[in-house]
C-alpha cells in the first residue's frame, strides 16, 4: 500500500484498500463477505449514476492514517482518482485530535461550552480542507467516508471549519468499502416502517428505562404506515413474524444498544427480554427482502476500541441492511425524540418535482434543525416548526433547552448506504 502511495498508483492503491478493509471486517465477523471488488473507475462511474438518480453529486473520501501523514484518496463521478498527502497529521498525532475531539463532545458537563471547536477544526483541517477546492470545483453534495483504524468512530458532522460544522455544507455517511454499498438507489416515501421499542424492559435485562420511546413509536406511527410495538410486544419473534407477514422498508428499534469491545458477540440490541448479539444479527436474514434502512435510536460505542469502531462500522454490512442509522453515544432520551421526529419528518418530505430524499440528506436536515434552534425543547414541550410535543413527566427535565451542541445531533450517523 505504503509502495503503491508512494509511486502515486491510485488506481492499484483504491484495490488494495478496498481488500486490506474487507479483510478487517471479515476477520472481526468472521463471515465471508466477499463481493466483486470495485475498482477506482467503477466507483467513479456509479457515483456518476447516483448523481443523476438523485439529483444530489457524491463523492468518496477514503482517509487512510499512517505513521507518518494522512493520505487521502477522492473519487469523484467520472473523474480519475485524487490523491492529498497530509504530512501534519501524523498518526499519532491525529489520532490524539480524535480522541480529544469525541471526549469533548460526548461529555455532559461541557454542553453549554465549545471546547470542542479546536480538535473539531484541527481534523477539519487535515481531513477536509486537502480536497476542499476540488469539492467545491466539483458541486459535491454528499461526502461517503471510508476511513482506517482510529477514524472509524468519529462524530465527522461536528468538525468544523472556523465558520461552519462539516453537515452544514455536505450530507454524510460511513461506509466499511465501496464494494460493500448498496448502490441501488430506491424512493422510500412510500415504505412501511416496523417500530418496535421498550420504555421499560423485563427484570431480567436489567436495563435503564427509556421513558421517551413510546412518543418516539407514536411520533413515526403518525407520519407512516406500519406497525408499532412496544414493551412486552418488543420480541425477536414477534419482529421475525412480522416480517413474514409484510414487506418494511424500514425497521426502527428504540433500544439500548452496545457496539462493545471484543468479538462481535459482546455487542448487542436489547429486545424486551433478550440480547440480539452482533453475531446472529445475519441470521435474521433481513437482506432477503433487502431491508433499505435499519435505525437504532439509542446506541452507545466504546469510541476508541478497535473492535468497538469495527462493529459500529460495519452494523449495514452485518445485519444486511442496505443503509443503517445508529448512534455513536447514548444522547438524551428528549435529545434522540427530537432528532428522529425530524429525521422521519424530512424523509417524507414531499414538494412537487422536487426529488426524493435520500438517507443521508434527511438525516443532515434533521441535525441542522437542532444545531440551529429550530428544534427545541421547552417548558416541558418538544418543539419544532410542526408544532409542539408535551413530553412525559418521566423525561428528566434538561438544563438546556435548546439542542445545539454537537453532544444532542453529532452522534447519529449513516452508516452504509446514503442513498
Amino acid at each position: 500500500m505504503r509502495n503503491l502511495l508512494d509511486r502515486g498508483n491510485l488506481t492499484e492503491a483504491v484495490t488494495r484498500i478496498e481488500q486490506d478493509w474487507e479483510e478487517d471486517y471479515q476477520k472481526y465477523f468472521e463471515q465471508d463477505f466477499s463481493t466483486r471488488a470495485k475498482t477506482a473507475q467503477a466507483i467513479s462511474e456509479t457515483l456518476s449514476r447516483l448523481a443523476v438518480q438523485t439529483k444530489k453529486k457524491p463523492a468518496l473520501i477514503y482517509a487512510i492514517p499512517r505513521t507518518d501523514q494522512l493520505e487521502l484518496i477522492l473519487i469523484l463521478p467520472d473523474r480519475p482518482p485524487i490523491l492529498r498527502s497530509v504530512p501534519e497529521a501524523k498518526q499519532e498525532k491525529l489520532l490524539s485530535a480524535v480522541k480529544e475531539f469525541s471526549s469533548e463532545i460526548t461529555n455532559p458537563v461541557k454542553i453549554n461550552t465549545t471546547s470542542y471547536l479546536e480538535p473539531a477544526q484541527q481534523l477539519y483541517k487535515w481531513i477536509i480542507a486537502p480536497l476542499e477546492t476540488d469539492l467545491q470545483t466539483a458541486r459535491i453534495e454528499t461526502l461517503l467516508f471510508c476511513v482506517g483504524e482510529g477514524l472509524r468512530t468519529v462524530p465527522l458532522a461536528a468538525m468544523h471549519d472556523g465558520q461552519q460544522f462539516l453537515i452544514q455544507k455536505y450530507s454524510l455517511a460511513r461506509i466499511p468499502a465501496f464494494k460493500f454499498t448498496d448502490s441501488n438507489y430506491t424512493d422510500l416515501r412510500n415504505a412501511q416502517v416496523l417500530a418496535m421499542g421498550a420504555s421499560i424492559f423485563s427484570e431480567t435485562a436489567n436495563k435503564e428505562p427509556l421513558p421517551a420511546v413510546p412518543l418516539e413509536l407514536s411520533a413515526i406511527a403518525r407520519q407512516w404506515p406500519g406497525q408499532s410495538f412496544l414493551n412486552e410486544d418488543f420480541t425477536i419473534v414477534n419482529l421475525q413474524s412480522q416480517r413474514l407477514q409484510q414487506r418494511y422498508g424500514i425497521i426502527h428499534l428504540a433500544t439500548h444498544a452496545e457496539f462493545r469491545p471484543g468479538t462481535p458477540n459482546n455487542s448487542y440490541i436489547q429486545f424486551w427480554d433478550t440480547q440480539l448479539r452482533l453475531d446472529q444479527m445475519r441470521d435474521l436474514k433481513w437482506n432477503n427482502p433487502p431491508l433499505e434502512l435499519l435505525v437504532l435510536s439509542a446506541c452507545r460505542t466504546a469510541l476508541g476500541d478497535k473492535e468497538a469502531e469495527l462493529g459500529f462500522a460495519g452494523l449495514a454490512l452485518q445485519s444486511g441492511a442496505k443503509s443503517a442509522l445508529a448512534s455513536l453515544w447514548y444522547v438524551s432520551d428528549a435529545g434522540t425524540l427530537a432528532l428522529m421526529s425530524e429525521f422521519y419528518q424530512q424523509l417524507k418530505i414531499r414538494r412537487p418535482n422536487d426529488p426524493p430524499m435520500i438517507k443521508a440528506e434527511a438525516l443532515r436536515q434533521a441535525q441542522i434543525a437542532a444545531l440551529s434552534g429550530k428544534v427545541t425543547i421547552e417548558g416541558g414541550q418538544l418543539r419544532s416548526a410542526r408544532g409542539d410535543i408535551p413530553l412525559p413527566p418521566s423525561i428528566p427535565k434538561l438544563d438546556s433547552k435548546d439542542l445545539s451542541h454537537p453532544y444532542y445531533w453529532a452522534a447519529f450517523s449513516i452508516i452504509g448506504s446514503p442513498w
